[in-house]
């Protein structure tokens, strides 16, 4: 049966058969993305910010144009992540605007809505890009606003907007030679593509299961956890999941954490320690739990002792007993930030900065930045999660340092969202620019000034970052292998390529750095021991006399090294 038009109940069904399509794409879209970086993430993206809407949507009591409009306004507006997440919401939001005064949806009224999406969207981005999910919407807006007044049912109309649309996605490798070169279609456009193919089987009534509301986020202690239970049993290296809680008799300052931690990377791995004041978690695999625990006695006394035997139990036990400690940290945390919160005046200003790994926390910390946003290029933080950041700052002002480029729009859009704070948004690409954005700040000058002066200071800072290629491409015309270990420098630029984590983080600062260079900031990783991030320290203090190196514990996941040159 054709139909001519689309009531409320029926776009619903549609909507949410367009999420679970995306939903079942993402890692394919993943694999779109340019850069073989282990953290391809616009399919990711784009299916946690519509399943914020999904949520919304599937706990309506009531199904209007109205409502329906405003749920998927909302949600996704506030769970939008990235910048294929954040248009993907504008591109919603302009959309619904549309809908929500009709009871009824036909052709010309959805070639005006497309056309209102599209335009929301454009209007969000500062500098648009040709060749992107931007120029897909409106080739799909374009074809629709042709389609309008012919004759035919929505069926047809809609067939022929996502046929037309993947013309133009087949197009954009014409219009962006970094696409071309790597031989790839935009993946924020092929996302866009597959929410249009499921709302056409949701229109058909193609029976499809809903998609789950929610995803929840791994913290780094639940992949820690979690790490061992992914891989096969039988290639386990240690052999027993050891845990406990120390309580502290004396003090357990950073520099005692890092070795302790040390000592367990010796005996094991999957190592987690998360302190406070007052009582330390500790997490290891190892083959002789006898030695952490005789370890972990010097500080204190033990409670809540764990032992499982890894090769003996089933992998979803560890899983779970991971979400467990993740969930009771997280909700310690959460209690002592609103204790912290509630007990102090209101300030000046305030600072919330993106990173993630321990010691770069830790670093953010000691430049007295208030709250501590966990995410990156391995987890882009949602607009919701910059709204919840900035709602723990007592401040008048509030700064955001996204340290992505890829986070930038959320954190925008956060600000938008904000009616009793000024929310400075400060677009620091890389966290070495965001670590100079925050120490220039200055009480002295007004938010305004602050932001300028942040911005220059940042356009001194060069970032490379070392990580390893996930599969095999072709990037400024230099192939790259699964496996390969790669520079990447500002604006994804490709500065080092080859087998070996220090030579290539040497080839990367060869192309950083020059005569006008004076300081030499090393970040090392999760995956980069202190010896061997000492090692890098000699070397590059032997190959540039003339600049000050510093070497500093990170902790990022992923990336061996970040450096910055000053």
């Amino acid at each position: 049966m054709s139909n001519n038009t689309i009531d409320a109940r029926l776009l619903r069904q549609m909507f949410l058969a367009g999420a679970k399509n995306l939903e079942l794409n993402k890692e394919w879209i993943n694999d779109l993305n340019v850069f073989p970086v282990p953290d391809g993430d616009t399919g990711t993206n784009m299916t946690l910010t519509i399943l914020s809407a999904v949520k919304e949507v599937q706990n309506l009591s009531e199904v209007t144009m109205e409502t329906l409009s405003k749920a998927i306004s909302s949600g996704s507006l506030r769970g939008a992540r990235g910048n294929s997440g954040v248009i993907l919401s504008q591109l919603f939001r302009g959309f619904t605007k549309e809908l929500k005064t009709l009871e009824l949806l036909d052709r010309p009224a959805a070639a005006r809505a497309l056309q209102r999406a599209t335009e929301t969207a454009y209007k969000a981005v500062m500098k648009p890009k040709e060749g992107t999910i931007l120029t897909v919407a409106r080739g799909i807006s374009d074809k629709a606003a042709e389609l309008a007044e012919e004759e035919g049912d929505m069926e047809s109309f809609l067939e022929q907007l996502i046929s037309h649309g993947e013309y133009v996605l087949s197009c954009t490798p014409d219009m962006l030679p970094v696409l071309k070169q790597a031989g790839v279609v935009d993946s924020g456009g092929q996302g866009l593509i597959q929410v249009l193919k499921g709302t056409y089987d949701g229109l058909l009534g193609k029976e499809i299961e809903a998609p789950q509301a929610v995803e929840q986020k791994p913290t780094a202690e639940e992949k820690a956890s979690a790490g061992a239970a992914s891989a096969d049993l039988g290639d386990i290296k240690f052999g027993y999941c050891t845990e406990f809680i120390i309580n502290l008799e004396k003090e357990f300052p950073l520099e005692e954490e890092h070795s302790f931690k040390a000592y367990l990377e010796s005996i094991g791995d999957s190592i987690v320690v998360v302190a406070d004041d007052e009582i330390v978690k500790v997490h290891v695999h190892t083959n002789d739990p006898g030695l952490a625990i005789q370890k972990a006695l010097t500080y204190g006394s033990l409670s809540r002792m764990k032992i499982d035997n890894m090769r003996e139990e089933h992998e979803e036990k560890l899983i779970r007993e991971a979400s467990r400690v993740a969930a009771e940290e997280k909700v310690k945390e959460q209690a002592a930030a609103e204790a912290a919160k509630a007990s102090e005046p209101r300030k000046e200003a305030g600072f919330v900065a993106v990173s993630i790994g321990d010691g770069l926390a830790e670093i953010f910390r000691g430049l007295n930045v208030d709250y501590i946003i966990e995410g990156g290029q391995t987890m882009n933080p949602s607009t919701e999660d910059m709204l919840q950041a900035v709602d723990h700052v007592n401040a008048d002002t509030v700064y955001i340092f996204p340290n992505n480029k890829n986070i930038i729009l959320a954190a925008e859009q956060a600000a938008h969202l904000v009616i009793d704070k000024q929310i400075i948004v400060v677009p620091s690409t890389t966290v070495p620019q965001g670590i100079t954005g925050v120490i220039s700040y200055s009480p002295s000058r007004t938010p305004e000034e602050n932001r300028e002066v942040m911005i220059e200071e940042m356009k001194r800072v060069k970032t490379g970052q070392v990580t390893y290629a996930v599969r095999n491409t072709t990037i400024d015309d230099r192939p790259i292998h699964e496996g390969d270990i790669m520079g990447i420098g500002d604006h994804s630029s490709l500065l080092a390529v080859g087998s070996d984590i220090a030579s290539v983080t040497q080839d990367m600062l060869e192309a950083m750095v020059n005569e006008e260079s004076e300081l030499i900031s090393i970040y090392y990783g999760a995956d980069i021991t202190e010896e061997d991030a000492e090692k890098m320290q000699m070397a590059v203090e032997t190959s540039y006399p003339d600049c000050d190196v510093e070497v500093h514990y990170g902790g990022q996941p992923i990336y061996y090294y970040i450096v910055s040159v000053e």
